[in-house]
């Protein structure tokens, strides 16, 4: 995970500690949260972890015993006893993998948040962090506007506020934060409302952006 895709979230996990207007937080406000989000954010990450390890135990015993008992494989001819068998996709297994999956995909995200918190650590992963948190600080009126003025048909204040943070951070990048690649903002905005918020919000956040970039003659 690169340094400043670790800033963007770690950005959006800043904005969502935000308790009052911005422009009341100092530089040293942002550090102080940015590190408790991350000190919980590691706790958490430890805890999915280890909650993983005993379903997943449970679950390779359940497909090992479902194999060895199924009646279909009771019924194999003995020369034909070390052939692979497909399992029948019952509703039971269904739901039995689609648990098996829900697992892996608690467990990637532990180990992505891990990832990017040891990247915390490094001095330009936070910069950079409290680099965007003071760009929308310095401007957050504008950028607000600039979202209420595309968010066509959407009431600002009604917006879940995820997907407003998310636009937060890429305005506030694409606009007041020099020498930025704007396909690469636009990108991991768009990723990060696919993992952060609703199913809707990836295609608004692309869209939205696109207007801006058009608007503002970003190339």
């Amino acid at each position: 995970m690169q340094a400043r895709r670790a800033a963007r979230e770690l950005a959006l996990i800043l904005f969502s500690q935000f308790d009052k207007v911005i422009s009341k937080y100092s530089t040293d406000d942002f550090n102080e949260i940015l590190l408790k989000s991350v000190r919980i954010l590691t706790n958490n990450a430890s805890n999915d972890l280890k909650l993983t390890i005993g379903p997943l135990i449970d679950m390779k015993q359940y497909l090992d015993e479902y194999e060895a008992n199924d009646k279909s494989n009771l019924q194999r001819p003995l020369e034909a006893k070390d052939l692979p068998v497909p399992l029948p996709m019952t509703s039971d297994m269904k739901d039995k993998i689609d648990e098996l999956l829900d697992i892996a995909e608690k467990a990637l995200m532990a180990l992505e948040i891990a990832e990017f918190t040891t990247l915390e650590n490094k001095t330009d992963v936070q910069a950079y962090t409290v680099k965007i948190a003071e760009a929308y600080k310095q401007h957050a009126e504008e950028v607000d506007n600039i979202i209420k003025d595309h968010a066509k048909g959407w009431d600002f204040d009604r917006l879940v506020k995820v997907d407003k943070d998310i636009l937060r951070i890429a305005i506030s990048e694409l606009l007041f934060v020099e020498q930025v690649p704007h396909k690469v903002v636009v990108d991991e905005a768009v990723e990060l409302a696919k993992k952060y918020s609703t199913d809707d919000s990836s295609a608004f956040v692309n869209g939205l952006l696109a207007k801006v970039i058009f608007e503002n003659g970003i190339k």
